[in-house]
């Protein structure tokens, strides 16, 4: 698996011109999945995501995590996060898993975070032609691939 973790003043999904889902202060994870991705990887990335310290404390420095905050969460599936750009100039993107394996590792990653943050989060729509518009806070965006734990 393979998130951009990007803390968000705000973020908001519009499909079809209607607003699917939207948070305020907090995560927008775009992530992508492969085949080898597993329950392992999922309850990994998912302690990660709530317990990353990427929130301001009361000195400025960034020491807190979305759970310590009261953070709001968004989670948005992204194939394109594989794509092989090594030949010519249109990107292959073989490395994602179709829906078919796709869909429930997405489904389990959404029930996992709600676990972990003990709250409901907001996501996308698989496959979805979506429009996400966020305000990055900092800007901080954190590239976390569970291939690459140590």
């Amino acid at each position: 698996m393979r998130a951009i973790i990007q803390r968000v003043t705000h973020a908001r999904i519009t499909v079809e011109g209607s607003v699917k889902s939207a948070i305020g202060h907090g995560l927008l994870i775009l992530l992508g999945i492969e085949d080898s991705d597993g329950a392992e990887d999922i309850q990994w990335l998912s302690n990660k995501i709530i317990n990353l310290r990427i929130f301001d404390d009361d000195a400025g420095v960034m020491n807190r995590s979305l759970i310590e905050t009261g953070g709001e969460l968004m989670l948005v599936s992204q194939f394109t996060l594989f794509a092989s750009t090594k030949k010519g100039n249109r990107p292959s993107y073989s490395r994602a898993s179709k829906p078919d394996i796709a869909i429930p590792i997405y489904e389990t990653m959404i029930l996992q975070l709600q676990r972990s943050a003990g709250r409901p989060i907001q996501t996308g729509i698989f496959a979805a032609d979506m429009k996400v518009e966020l305000l990055n806070d900092g800007p901080v965006t954190i590239i976390i691939d569970t291939k690459n734990k140590e």
